[in-house]
């Protein structure tokens, strides 16, 4: 295994829980009405997609009970749609899929990391 994925599975981490910090305290409706936390938290949600579309298919194929082909469809969506970004979407992801997503991702890195 590189020793890349497990720096990428690290960035990933890193972000979802940035993510969750940046929306802690706040309401769905407060992405609407500030934009740099709408911002900061879009950009999060980037990092994830772009750390999981460089990790080997090989580590993928290892540990699919992450959603890769999901996390990336979500990257490339808010990247290439950028004017057109749905925030109840936004929103979803990081209260429903972000908890669970870091859950799986701690322990990959801890089993992989040994």
């Amino acid at each position: 295994m590189p020793k890349d994925d497990l720096i990428r599975i690290r960035h990933m981490i890193d972000a979802a829980k940035e993510a969750l910090s940046f929306a802690a305290g706040r309401k769905r409706q407060d992405l609407y009405a500030d934009r740099m936390l709408a911002l900061s938290i879009v950009k999060s949600i980037e990092i994830i997609g772009e750390a999981a579309s460089t990790v080997s298919n090989a580590f993928r194929e290892k540990n699919r009970e992450i959603p890769w082909a999901n996390i990336i469809a979500m990257r490339n969506r808010l990247i290439h749609a950028y004017f057109d970004i749905d925030l109840d979407r936004v929103w979803d992801t990081i209260m429903d899929d972000l908890p669970p997503l870091i859950t799986a991702l701690e322990t990959v890195y801890s089993r992989e990391g040994l």
